[in-house]
């Protein structure tokens, strides 16, 4: 599952090709991946054409491209001022496991998977396509609302930031990345709950963006356990796991994201190469590379966690007494 780094970089890319073009026609190929789009292919073909995109955003794992669908104007008839014409809604991409979205020519054949096409408004130089593929068809598109931000900040990243939010998006928490990102209200929530540290990073409740991947590389580097209690947490323990999460986002976003396959690619088709420089994901019964370099025993170690993996070095990340899981 595609998580911050990999969204992130693709978010980047398509805002470079997409904002401020204008969507020309729109072809789904397999209206299972515009399932989330309540109202069907019609009303999903009506809401993008003519339609143009002012921005791509990303709060924690999810993606938007806020649209103008018309130029708002006053009750007088007159153009409505710069306040007034923030958009309504955007187009939501969820890359499930497989979702990618890529930027072809016209002439470039379809994908095996290709799902929908979007054709855009030409621009020298530039491709012409939005093309969203989807092998295992878990992620989608549709067309959503947008609403006012519960701490009147921007939405999410984005070139042009507006105070405004996917819907689908208002529940979650900011990301580690987002400048508006408050610790002080990420201490309060930790505290305020009695579960293993893991599983609050991966709350995105409490803080977005951080999946299995992340989350342990967080807490490798940050040398704490995912079962530590979290009412046990010092805000000098939060100060370091948040710190660590943002090292290791930025340092996989400048290696293009985490790629283990073909199925999460940027815009370009391209794959990250983060992968390379993991530390404890994926490395079960290996040396622990920090304790290695200290003459120490470590050797990563996989625990089931959640239906899913876990991996630490029980020697600098040692399990508490009475962890939670």
């Amino acid at each position: 599952m595609p998580e911050l780094p990999e969204v992130e970089v693709v978010r980047r890319g398509l805002a470079r090709w997409v904002r401020g073009r204008t969507i020309t026609s729109v072809d789904v190929l397999d209206p299972r991946s515009i399932r989330r789009h309540a109202l069907g292919t019609e009303d999903f073909v009506g809401n993008l054409e003519h339609a143009t995109v002012l921005d791509v955003v990303r709060r924690g794992k999810f993606l938007w491209m806020p649209l103008q669908t018309d130029e708002p104007r006053g009750a007088d008839g007159a153009r409505s001022t710069d306040a007034d014409r923030l958009p309504r809604v955007a187009l939501m991409a969820h890359l499930g496991m497989s979702g990618q979205l890529l930027m072809q020519d016209p002439g470039v054949p379809d994908e095996k998977h290709l799902k929908v096409r979007i054709s855009l408004s030409q621009s020298e130089g530039m491709p012409e396509q939005l093309r969203f593929v989807d092998q295992r068809i878990f992620g989608g598109l549709f067309v959503t609302s947008l609403v006012p931000t519960g701490d009147g900040g921007p939405g999410g990243e984005g070139e042009t930031p507006l105070p405004e939010i996917a819907e689908e998006a208002s529940h979650i928490a900011r990301d580690p990345l987002d400048p508006h990102f408050s610790f002080d209200d990420f201490y309060r929530k930790v505290k305020a709950r009695k579960t293993g540290l893991k599983r609050v990073l991966l709350d995105q409740g409490v803080i977005s963006g951080i999946g299995n991947i992340y989350a342990d590389e967080a807490l490798w580097r940050s040398k704490l356990h995912y079962a530590r209690p979290t009412e046990t947490l010092r805000r000098a323990d939060a100060v370091r796991i948040v710190d660590a999460a943002r090292e290791v986002m930025l340092d996989a976003l400048a290696a293009g994201g985490t790629s283990f396959d073909s199925l999460y690619v940027n815009v370009n088709g391209a794959s990250g190469y983060f992968a390379r420089s993991l530390e404890a994901y994926g490395r079960a019964g290996e040396p622990c590379r920090r304790c290695a370099a200290a003459g120490l025993p470590g050797v990563i170690k996989r625990e089931q966690f959640m239906n899913r993996s876990s991996y630490t070095c029980p020697v600098c990340q040692p399990k508490p007494r009475n962890g939670r899981w």
